[in-house]
């Protein structure tokens, strides 16, 4: 009876727990707090961040989006390269981020733009994704095999999605030059 009774238990709690998930994260996006003002670099976006990447897209608007590692890409590279490959990014992009059956992450063609904001929506909502829901248009061309797979529900916290953009940046710190740099007037943006 015992027995019975402690699986009647662990069932509702389980159930109950799933529950408040759904509702929490719901509750994230009508709590969510206001983005800042493009620009304002400050305010979004921060060290340790839990909030999952997709949560944050929805509460930053396009252009918002900023690395708080930028200053430490260095330092962060080796704890980013495990999470890249955590994520199985080496699986397209290769090991070292230098191409696969994908473009290499070490040349200077970032084909929707090379800022913070454009690679973090990129990682996160897949190319389909970053072109149909918020209207972006290639402003360079590469050799790419298939689309860039929505890797936002993967990674679970935006702090991991910074950490491995730092890798990336580590792998060609050219494109640090470019971390602020909106992409060419009229290329990108909702429709």
């Amino acid at each position: 009876m015992r027995k019975i009774i402690f699986g009647l238990l662990a069932v509702g709690v389980v159930t109950a727990s799933a529950w408040f998930s759904i509702g929490s994260s719901q509750a994230v996006d009508e709590a969510a707090p206001a983005a800042a003002p493009a620009g304002d670099a400050a305010a979004c976006c921060k060290a340790d961040d839990t909030t999952p990447p997709l949560d944050l897209i929805k509460a930053t608007p396009v252009g918002g989006l900023h690395n708080p590692y930028n200053d430490k890409i260095d330092a962060l590279a080796e704890e980013g390269h495990k999470k890249y490959l955590s994520f199985s990014c080496n699986g397209c992009h290769g090991g070292g981020g230098g191409g696969g059956m994908c473009p290499p992450l070490t040349n200077d063609t970032w084909v929707y733009g090379a800022d913070d904001d454009t690679l973090f929506r990129l990682i996160a909502l897949g190319s389909d994704g970053l072109t149909k829901d918020l209207g972006y248009k290639r402003v360079k061309q590469e050799v790419v095999v298939g689309p860039m797979p929505p890797f936002g529900g993967i990674v679970k916290t935006s702090d991991d999605m910074w950490k491995v953009i730092a890798f990336i940046r580590s792998k060609n710190p050219s494109s640090m030059k470019r971390i602020s740099e909106p992409a060419p007037q009229g290329a990108n943006g909702p429709k």
